[in-house]
């Protein structure tokens, strides 16, 4: 099956190593795409493992897989990486009211122990 993340590749050959945790990401950009295709499986363990440990305790395992299951996640477009840590992303999904949504957000991640980590998100509008 091709990636969830929009990679254009196969999900063996991208995501799912890091999901089955064969290897880790190698770069903020490769982890945010892993946390999307999380997203859509869904796997809460992957997003809560994948969050920087200090900010687990604003999360539960649940409340992650269920907002993966709630939602039709559609197409994830990498919008800019601005600096080694940040990625500019658009996350475009329908809810389970069957509205359309687009989630615009500018992630931050951390490198701990040669792993990253996804810390916060500022949300971004898109008027």
């Amino acid at each position: 099956m091709n990636c969830p993340c929009c990679s254009n590749k196969l999900y063996a050959e991208c995501c799912e190593p890091y999901h089955t945790k064969e290897k880790y990401a190698p770069t903020a950009e490769a982890l945010m795409r892993s946390r999307f295709s999380a997203f859509t499986i869904p796997n809460g363990n992957y997003l809560m493992n994948t969050t920087l440990p200090a900010k687990r305790k604003f999360h539960t395992k649940e409340e992650l897989q269920e907002w993966g299951e709630i939602n039709q996640w559609i197409k994830l477009e990498i919008v800019n990486l601005p600096t080694i840590n940040q990625v500019e992303f658009k996350a475009y999904y329908i809810d389970q009211d069957q509205n359309e949504q687009l989630h615009h957000e500018l992630s931050v991640f951390q490198k701990m122990n040669d792993r990253w980590y996804y810390v916060s998100g500022e949300f971004l509008n898109d008027n």
